[in-house]
């Protein structure tokens, strides 16, 4: 099983079996608001991470990120299955670059 996979059951037992005093618990009571503003700060920490050039800040950064978005997949019911079908899905399907909408301010 690898490290991610446990990671994410150890959220949703921390979502099903409460424990004082963990940080886990203090997302899932605070809610989605919550967890929804730590993914929001950690992708603001890792575009300065990246940007500083320090790899050991990127990827800790990188996994304070991953983290916190599997605390919302338990949050919002959503299985590792799912995103592994989901990226099995898009898998090998070319993009073009006038297909996405987004702007490059940077």
């Amino acid at each position: 099983m690898s490290i991610l996979r446990e990671l994410y059951k150890d959220i949703q037992n921390r979502k099903k079996n409460p424990q004082e005093g963990s940080y886990t618990n203090y997302l899932f009571t605070t809610g989605e608001d919550k967890i929804l503003k730590k993914i929001g700060e950690e992708c603001t920490e890792v575009v300065i991470a990246s940007k500083s050039d320090n790899r050991t800040e990127l990827v800790s950064e990188l996994m304070d990120l991953t983290y916190h978005c599997l605390v919302l997949m338990a949050e919002k019911d959503v299985s590792l299955e799912e995103l592994e079908e989901e990226a099995k899905r898009r898998r090998g399907k070319l993009s073009k670059v006038g297909d996405r909408k987004e702007i490059d301010t940077l």
